[in-house]
């Protein structure tokens, strides 16, 4: 096949744009079609308006996803420790077989993203699989080569054959993991099968793992518009918020604040440390909150006033948040490639987080922002100082590495190389 002729592609997607996953495949999806191809975003759940197809494109069909997504839930829920890791761990078990969907049957490219959640169980990925047409996944986590999990954390199960899971009540050398794992390394084991993951850090997990053995893995990060997420006037932008011009601002963002793996609890010991050393500066500064908090508890007794924006879905809203801050800061203590970070650098922001996941593959330290010791909060106070020190200076460096490494073009570029390969 001619690389010069215009590919048709299909990208899947549980979601059209909630979650970083989503957002990522739909800015790939702009790109790829800038680049002038034709694609198409297969969804089951769409909200809002744009190119995506949804798949649940009726009653029946949406009652019919909910169904799978519960069912899903159910499966797994004489399984689980508790309660708390019900949405960590996804055991592929329901999903809807799309082989024979049009889009599927005429495309020269089937791509995958985050496929969980009732939309593509194992087996109907392996009827993908087995139209011997070139199929690329994108890993958002590490869900496709371990027992369910979509993090591991320290746990390396994925590279034998998993069992004695830490997610399950009653982990054992047969459990409900390694059985996972066993029906994924059969049914996953196809030639025509690429990987892709946003970041080094994934890429060598995935590497390591038993069940992608054989299976070519490149890392492309994921892509941004920097046209859309760019520098602004941070006076104007607070003033649009309704902030307090004359206060500068430290911005969390998570879709659940009180989520434990989004490690506020460290920022708040890290903010309290850095309010005692610089209590001056502290009356001149608060900290801005996006995302949804369930528990008002985690923000009692914080040493910054707060304000906070809730939910935002509006990318305008979200652009104005990181024009207004002094820095980003990302306490997560399980990261892949956020979006998050990326759009904040897009914007002049300079960030802070921990040293996990993607993290540092983003964050030069010390150039265009900070990279704290992980589950240090002393180290990401150091970084609050060190920022907001250099707050303009090493913005201008996270913009420049964006333009450089990240802009939608470019990407797209490195994604269509990757097709050739298989074509």
């Amino acid at each position: 096949m001619s690389p010069n002729r215009p590919l048709k592609i299909v990208l899947l997607s549980y979601h059209n744009h909630n979650g970083g996953a989503a957002i990522a495949c739909g800015r790939l999806h702009d790109a790829l079609e800038k680049a002038g191809h034709h694609v198409k975003l297969l969804v089951q759940e769409k909200s809002g308006e744009d190119a995506s197809i949804s798949l649940a494109s009726s009653p029946w069909k949406k009652w019919m996803a909910f169904l799978r997504f519960v069912a899903e839930r159910l499966y797994f829920a004489r399984f689980e420790r508790d309660k708390s890791i019900r949405f960590l761990f996804n055991p592929g078990i329901f999903g809807q077989d799309i082989s024979q969907h049009p889009a599927v049957q005429e495309a020269d490219i089937i791509h995958l993203h985050w496929v969980n959640f009732g939309f593509l169980s194992i087996d109907s990925i392996e009827k993908l699989l087995q139209l011997n047409k070139p199929i690329f996944w994108t890993l958002h986590d590490m869900w496709a080569f371990t027992g369910g999990c979509h993090h591991s954390g320290s746990c390396q199960g994925f590279e034998q054959a998993c069992g004695h899971c830490k997610f399950l009540a009653k982990p054992k050398s047969r459990d409900l993991s390694q059985q996972l794992w066993a029906k994924k390394n059969k049914q996953f084991h196809y030639p025509n099968l690429h990987i892709i993951t946003c970041s080094d850090w994934l890429g060598n997990r995935a590497k390591s793992s038993s069940i992608l053995q054989g299976a070519p893995i490149k890392t492309i990060a994921n892509p941004i518009d920097i046209n859309i997420f760019q520098p602004g006037d941070a006076t104007q932008a607070k003033i649009s918020l309704g902030l307090n011009p004359d206060k500068q601002y430290l911005l969390f963002v998570a879709m659940r604040v009180s989520a434990p793996e989004k490690g506020f609890s460290y920022l708040k010991t890290a903010i309290q440390q850095w309010s005692e050393q610089h209590p001056d500066m502290a009356k001149q500064t608060e900290l801005l909150v996006v995302g949804e908090i369930s528990d008002p508890d985690i923000m009692q007794s914080l040493a910054l006033n707060i304000h906070t924006l809730g939910k935002v879905q509006d990318v305008s809203t979200m652009i104005l948040a990181y024009q207004s801050a002094a820095m980003f800061i990302t306490p997560s203590l399980e990261e892949n490639l956020p979006n998050t970070i990326m759009e904040a650098m897009a914007c002049g922001t300079p960030c802070l987080g921990f040293q996990v996941g993607g993290i540092p593959e983003m964050i030069d330290h010390q150039t265009n922002g900070y990279v704290a010791q992980k589950l240090d909060a002393a180290d990401l106070c150091q970084g609050i100082t060190y920022i907001l020190a250099l707050s303009y200076e090493l913005g201008l460096e996270a913009r420049k590495k964006v333009i450089t490494q990240y802009e939608a073009s470019i990407i797209a570029q490195k994604h269509l190389q990757f097709y050739q390969t298989s074509l």
